[in-house]
């Protein structure tokens, strides 16, 4: 198939990420019946879910977040088992308000997102978090969505990803030590990954949550509740 949304999701002791990925799916068909979406879990799912995913994908290669309540570890793997040739990937705590169909007109081979806004469509613009890509002169992404497709360029870059989220403080110490952060996280990687590789970084992708238009990155775990599910559903 040519484009598809692929979403991993890793449920852990307080959060059920596959539920979160079921409203995912579900706010992505409300406006987008035709859609294409995998989910990538060895999470149980259950059989009221399962009409919204045209593929359940087991992780490859071992679960390297077993030992971590912050499930971020098997990221990389998504370009890998994605059967898409153009993949559009979320964050399971999102849910997609708009049409999304446009964004397959883009044919650049990797974008990312780097400019988010509040739910006021505010630009943000504190940088209280963002202290390491700055003073290491990163580039500002951020991978709560991104789109790629497969390519030698994409290929390359999700390979390097792999070896700095296993190696994160090698790669750290080395390409951003100043305000250095002593966490593995998806989005300074993958920001390493591309200084590495100089790729160029498509701005045309951004979040746009104010009034339940664009797309929402609700993070809190407690937003998405029985009330909100029951309301996605009867979107369908």
């Amino acid at each position: 198939m040519s484009n598809g949304v692929c979403v991993l999701a890793q449920n852990n002791s307080k959060t059920d990420y596959v539920q979160q990925a079921y409203a995912l799916a579900l706010s992505i068909l409300a406006t987008a019946p035709n859609t294409n979406i995998s989910i990538v879990t060895d999470d149980a799912i259950p059989d009221a879910y399962k009409d919204v995913f045209d593929q359940v994908i087991s992780i490859p290669w071992g679960d390297l977040a077993k030992k971590s309540d912050w499930k971020i570890d098997n990221r990389w793997k998504i370009y890998h088992v994605t059967p898409y040739r153009n993949t559009l990937v979320f964050d399971a705590d999102m849910l997609v308000l708009d049409n999304i169909t446009p964004i397959w007109e883009n044919i650049d081979p990797l974008i990312f997102t780097n400019t988010v806004t509040t739910y006021r469509n505010e630009l943000i613009t504190n940088r209280y978090y963002r202290k390491t890509f700055d003073s290491n002169n990163l580039p500002n992404i951020y991978t709560g969505m991104y789109k790629f497709s497969k390519c030698d360029e994409a290929h390359n870059f999700f390979k390097l990803l792999d070896v700095i989220m296993q190696n994160w403080k090698v790669f750290y110490q080395q390409y951003a030590p100043k305000n250095m952060q002593n966490w593995n996280s998806v989005d300074l990687s993958a920001a390493v990954a591309l200084k590495i590789l100089d790729s160029k970084i498509n701005n045309d992708l951004t979040f746009n949550g104010y009034k339940q238009s664009g797309i929402l990155h609700y993070v809190e775990d407690e937003f998405l509740t029985a009330d909100m599910l029951k309301w996605l559903e009867e979107r369908i």
